[in-house]
C-alpha cells in the first residue's frame, strides 16, 4: 500500500476553494447588518444576521475565472512579496547573511549554552521582524557542525532553527507576511497591540531555550542519549570555512538594518504601508547590492532570482484570495461567520477566544503558509469576533499564535522539513524531541487567549 502523501500548497487551497464553491449551492445564502465603530471602520453588527431570499447561483464557470480575479484583487500584497523576495535575494547574494550568521555562531563555540539561547533568540528576531524562515535552511549544515563539535547534535541545531522561527512567527511584532497581513484584512493600524505579543515573546523564548539546552546537556554527558546517534545523514561535518565577515559586508549589514529601522519608522509615524514598504525593500536591494561592490546588472540578475523564488508565496497568497472571493460571489461568508460563531458565543468570550485559536492551530496543517492562511480565514475570523464582542485584535492573536506555534510540528512546512532535512534528522525522530515543547506552547497559547480576553487587548 502506498503511503499516503501531503498534496501540494496550490493543491490543497484549490480544493478549499472547490469547496467553497460547493457550499454555495448548499448554504443559503445570508448577511449581517454593518456598521461604522468609532475609529470609522466598518464591522458587523451582532445580532441581525438574516437569510437572502432568491441570491444567484455561483456559475460553475467561477471555478476557473475566480483564480485571476483572486490574484488581481490580492496584487498589492503579491506585489509586496516579490519585492521582498528581491530584496533577500539580493542581500543573500553578497554573502553579508551567511558571513554574519557564521561570525555570530563561531563566537559562542567555547560556550554552547550561550549558542543555544543565543541562537534561537537571533533566529526568532529575524522571523519576527523581517518574515526570515527559508533563509535559514542554508544555516542547518554550519550550526549542525558546530554543534557536533561541542559534543551536542543535529537535533540540537535543528531545534535552534525551527523553535526560533516558530517563537519567531508566533510572537511576531512586525512580521509582514503574518502580522501587518492579518491586521490589513482586519481593519486594524499597523504594528498596534505590539507590547502584548512582546510580553508572549519571552517566556516562549524561555521555553524553548530550556527544552533544547535540556535536551542539549543529556547529550554533552552521554552521547548515547542522542535521538539520532544512528543516523549517519545526521553527523554533518563542515566541508570549508565560513565566509569572513569582511568590512565591506559588514557594511551591507548595516545598510540593510538601516533601511529596515527606516521601515518601522514609517510604520509607526507616518502610516506607511505596502506601497511605501514596497519601496524601502526595494531600495534595500539597490543600496546593499551597491555597497556589497555587485554591479547593477548583478543586482537585477538576483533581484530577479530572489523574487522568482517566492513567486509560489505569491500564488499561494492569490489563491488563498480565491477562497474568499467565491465566498463572497455565493454571499455565504456571513452565513458561515453565523454558524461558528453560534457555539462560540454559548461558551463564553474567554473560551470563544481559545476555539479560535485551536481552529487557526488546525487549519495550519492545511494551509501552512502564513501569509496565505490569513487570507483563508481572517475574513472570517475578524467577524466573529465582531458577533462575539472581542476586539478584533483577539482574532488577530489567534491567528498568529496558531500559525506560528505549529510549525515546529507541521509536516507540511517547507522550513520545517527543509532545516530537518539539511540537518539530516528524520521527521520521526524530530517529533520524538518536539511533542512535549509543542504542548507546552499550545497550552501556553490557549492562557494567552484568555489573557487578552481579561485585559481587553485592542
Amino acid at each position: 500500500m502506498s503511503q499516503f502523501r501531503v498534496p501540494h500548497t496550490l493543491v490543497l487551497l484549490y480544493g478549499m476553494t472547490v469547496l467553497a464553491f460547493a457550499l454555495t449551492w448548499l448554504l443559503p445564502a445570508g448577511s449581517y447588518d454593518t456598521a461604522i465603530n468609532e475609529d470609522g471602520r466598518e464591522v458587523v453588527v451582532p445580532g441581525t444576521f438574516q437569510v437572502i431570499e432568491d441570491a444567484p447561483e455561483v456559475p460553475v464557470w467561477s471555478l476557473v475565472t475566480v483564480i485571476p480575479r483572486a490574484l488581481e484583487s490580492a496584487q498589492a500584497i503579491i506585489f509586496f512579496v516579490l519585492i521582498i523576495g528581491g530584496a533577500l535575494g539580493v542581500l543573500q547574494s553578497t554573502g553579508a547573511v551567511d558571513a554574519g550568521m557564521a561570525r555570530l555562531l563561531k563566537r559562542f563555540d567555547a560556550r554552547p549554552g550561550l549558542l543555544v539561547g543565543m541562537g534561537i533568540l537571533s533566529f526568532s528576531l529575524g522571523s519576527s521582524s523581517i518574515g526570515m524562515g527559508e533563509e535559514y535552511i542554508a544555516l542547518g549544515a554550519i550550526l549542525a557542525a558546530l554543534c557536533l563539535a561541542l559534543r551536542m547534535d543535529a537535533v540540537v541545531a535543528a531545534a535552534i532553527l525551527i523553535i526560533g522561527n516558530s517563537v519567531g512567527y508566533g510572537a511576531a511584532v512586525l512580521n509582514p507576511f503574518t502580522v501587518l497581513i492579518a491586521q490589513d484584512i482586519a481593519e486594524l493600524p499597523p504594528l498596534s497591540g505590539s507590547g502584548y505579543r512582546i510580553a508572549l515573546f519571552l517566556p516562549l523564548m524561555g521555553l524553548g531555550i530550556w527544552h533544547v539546552w535540556r535536551y542539549a546537556r543529556k547529550v554533552r554527558a552521554n552521547a548515547a542519549e542522542s535521538l539520532v546517534i544512528d543516523i549517519p545523514e545526521a553527523q554533518v561535518a563542515l566541508a570549508d570555512d565560513p565566509p569572513a565577515l569582511t568590512g565591506r559586508l559588514q557594511a551591507t549589514l548595516w545598510a540593510a538594518l538601516a533601511l529596515l529601522g527606516i521601515a518601522v519608522w514609517g510604520i509607526v509615524t507616518q502610516g506607511w504601508y505596502l506601497v511605501e514598504l514596497s519601496a524601502t525593500f526595494f531600495a534595500m536591494a539597490v543600496v546593499c547590492g551597491l555597497v556589497a561592490g555587485q554591479s547593477v546588472n548583478a543586482i537585477a540578475k538576483e533581484f530577479s532570482t530572489g523574487a522568482a523564488a517566492l513567486a509560489g508565496t505569491a500564488l499561494m497568497i492569490g489563491f488563498a484570495r480565491s477562497i474568499e472571493v467565491m465566498l463572497t460571489d455565493g454571499q455565504i461568508l456571513h452565513t458561515i461567520v453565523h454558524g461558528l460563531s453560534a457555539p462560540l458565543s454559548a461558551v463564553g468570550s474567554a473560551a470563544s477566544a481559545v476555539g479560535m485559536f485551536w481552529i487557526q492551530c488546525g487549519i495550519n496543517f492545511f494551509v501552512p503558509s502564513g501569509s496565505g492562511q490569513a487570507y483563508v480565514t481572517m475574513p472570517l475570523m475578524a467577524p466573529i469576533a465582531d458577533v462575539l464582542s472581542l476586539p478584533r485584535q483577539v482574532a488577530v492573536l489567534a491567528y498568529q499564535l496558531g500559525d506560528g506555534l505549529t510549525t515546529m510540528l507541521n509536516p507540511a512546512d517547507a522550513v520545517l522539513m527543509g532545516i530537518l532535512g539539511v540537518c539530516g534528522v528524520p521527521y520521526g525522530r524530530w517529533v520524538r524531541f518536539i511533542w512535549p515543547l509543542a504542548l507546552q506552547v499550545l497550552v501556553f497559547g490557549s492562557v494567552a487567549m484568555v489573557v487578552a480576553v481579561l485585559i481587553g487587548y485592542s
